[in-house]
């Protein structure tokens, strides 16, 4: 039978091609030995290593030098069992270092499928030393370090937005150490120090508040800043609820979401005294010049469309004095008639509104101001009471700096410098030249304005500081509903800035309060939030006490005063007043008026503007 594959028996093999195999096979073993005797331990230092040592990452500090994030070595333990000539003394010497039995270690060593096995990952800086300090003894034989690269945030929470965090290659991921990656990761070499605006006792601050608020008013995030006007450097950033980056998996990309920089809101009343200091400064108003309040600002286009926007309530005959004491919104928007529509949207951009500013933060938000060929009939009232555009609060602070620099906007920053390892400083961190927005006087007497709104007539009485000027507006913003065009009424942005002190401020304190449950006016849940923070930010920062006049030219000077509102065929508001500025009502032969606790009017009955009778009883509740 014929051999389908030609087999013809055993041949015989070469004499030159068993030579050449018999020096491959001991070529290999010679490599594999070597290998084994370099991870084993061998060499000078006598310490097993897999890899070199990494790269330091540069630190990130707060302003004063307080380490914020820092680099730290760690490792992953590994066995090579045929390296190990006494397993009984190499798990009773490791297994105390690891936190382990010696038995498990053991165990462990010897039932791996293969002759190489990772013991224990990560392990910190301390039991590294203590490894190697045993491998140098000699007493760690077959045991080895691979060293990997760590970041420790040693004030957990604290910022943690700001700074951001690294991924498992220690390159930043997010914040600062992202933006910053290439002065931080060092190239080989040590990484550069990221010197940061931020005060870390302001930051703490800030962040207590914040919480406080957060658990008070039940809402959904809290956002509070604080700001040097002059500078622009951000002392504090707090954004509630917050994260620990040193355990990046138990947080959501909620918590790590940076919102005074990326995230775009609807910034309400606070807003006017934006939009008002541009009608101002560019002579469409001034300061006597009045409106009628009647409770809403009315506006028939051309097409026969009426427009309103509703006010809290009919205050009669308002000044811009007034529109920002009371926070009238008729008289804003009526306010806004007097200029033409682009000079209004070009004085809005040149405070910033709808740009970036350069606060060296990732992910800025540009915010929304639609050009006005997009605008309806009603968009610029709307936009002048602070609806129908979206801002940051970082865009927030820049214009609020022109109104307490006197004109000069300066924009806001977190990063002060950029230092080498070893200090010396490599470059500042510039956020752009400081720009002229208003005349001097435009600003004062905004500021002038806001110092009446914390008296007992104003919305933000209760941020009101004893011996201290402090210039406050407050605001409540509605959500607009999902899926529709219109605004809820349950669903608000709460908020309140103030500049202090008012006659020359040195801090700019912002609140945002995202949704509260309950209470939702800022008067009452963002304005006491705003004096707490300014009673210990002003002795921590050492800020003068002392209330004096805001001077607006030299003959000239505004401070704050309690009016007592006008009676005449109708219930006036009395909501905000004091007791004490109410006593010249009981003198009155033609009023009856009963009033019932200490401190300012809660409530009133009959309402606003109900008329007046002989029988008339004005019942008052204060607080």
């Amino acid at each position: 039978m014929t051999n389908p594959f030609n087999y013809q028996g055993p041949q015989k093999v070469p004499r030159r091609f068993k030579f050449f195999a018999g020096f491959m096979i001991a070529a290999a073993l010679v490599l594999i030995g070597r290998y084994g005797y370099l991870m084993l331990g061998g060499g000078e230092s006598g310490i097993s290593r897999s890899q070199e040592r990494p790269a330091e990452r540069g630190p990130i500090l707060d302003r004063n030098g307080r380490v914020l994030a820092l680099y730290t070595r760690l490792a992953n333990v590994t066995a090579w069992r045929s390296g190990i000539q006494d397993l009984e003394a190499v798990g009773q010497e490791l297994a105390p270092l690891l936190e382990q039995n010696a038995a498990s270690v053991r165990e462990r060593i010897m039932t791996s499928p293969t002759d190489f096995v990772y013991l224990k990952k990560q392990i910190d800086e301390s039991t590294i030393k203590l490894i190697e300090e045993a491998q140098a003894e000699g007493k760690l034989q077959g045991i080895g370090l691979e060293y990997i690269p760590g970041r420790i945030y040693p004030e957990r929470n604290l910022a943690s937005q700001i700074i951001g965090f690294v991924g498992d290659e220690n390159r930043g991921l997010e914040g600062i150490e992202y933006n910053f990656e290439e002065d931080l990761a060092g190239n080989g070499e040590k990484g550069n120090q990221v010197i940061l605006t931020i005060d870390t006792n302001v930051q703490y601050i800030l962040e207590q508040i914040a919480g406080e608020t957060l658990r008070e008013t039940n809402a959904e995030s809290i956002m509070f800043l604080a700001m040097d006007p002059r500078t622009g450097d951000i002392l504090g950033a707090a954004s509630l609820p917050g994260y620990d980056p040193n355990n990046i998996r138990a947080s959501s990309e909620t918590q790590r979401m940076n919102r005074p920089a990326v995230w775009a809101y609807e910034p309400g009343s606070v807003f006017k005294i934006f939009s008002l200091a541009n009608l101002l400064d560019r002579g469409a108003i001034t300061g006597e010049t009045a409106f009628i309040c009647n409770g809403y600002y009315e506006y028939i286009t051309g097409r026969g469309e009426r427009i309103r926007i509703r006010c809290l309530a009919p205050h009669g005959r308002v000044t811009l004095q007034d529109i920002i004491v009371v926070s009238c919104n008729a008289g804003a928007a009526y306010a806004s008639e007097q200029l033409g529509d682009d000079a209004f949207y070009e004085g809005l951009r040149n405070f910033g509104f709808g740009s970036r500013t350069q606060s060296g933060i990732p992910g800025e938000t540009a915010g929304i101001l639609r050009t006005t060929d997009l605008w309806s009939g009603r968009s610029k009232a709307t936009i002048a009471i602070g609806q129908e555009l979206s801002v940051s609060t970082l865009q927030v602070l820049q214009a609020a700096s022109a109104i307490a620099n006197d004109g000069i906007m300066v924009s806001p920053r977190v990063v002060s410098r950029i230092a080498s390892p070893e200090g010396e400083e490599i470059r500042r961190w510039d956020s752009g030249p400081a720009r002229q927005v208003l005349k001097p006087e435009t600003a004062q007497a905004i500021r002038a304005a806001m110092v009446d709104v914390t008296s007992n007539i104003g919305t933000g009485w209760r941020a009101n500081v004893q011996d201290l000027s402090l210039a406050v507006k407050t605001g409540t913003a509605q959500f607009t509903e999902p899926g529709i065009s219109a605004y809820s009424d349950t669903e608000v942005i709460a908020s309140c800035i103030a500049l202090l002190p008012a006659e020359s401020p040195s801090l700019v304190l912002y609140l945002v309060i995202v949704k509260p449950q309950g209470e939702i006016l800022a008067g009452r849940i963002a304005a006491p939030a705003i004096r707490q923070a300014a009673e210990s930010l002003v002795e921590y920062l050492g800020i003068p006490r002392g209330l004096n006049p805001l001077v607006l030219h030299p003959s000239q000077v505004t401070l704050p005063q309690d009016r007592v509102p006008v009676i005449g065929d109708v219930v006036p508001d009395f909501t905000g007043l004091s007791k004490r500025s109410l006593i010249p009502l009981f003198l009155r032969d033609d009023l009856h008026v009963e009033m019932q606790g200490e401190g300012w009017v809660r409530r009133q009955n009959p309402p606003p503007d109900t008329p007046i009778t002989p029988e008339t009883i004005i019942y008052l509740e204060f607080e």
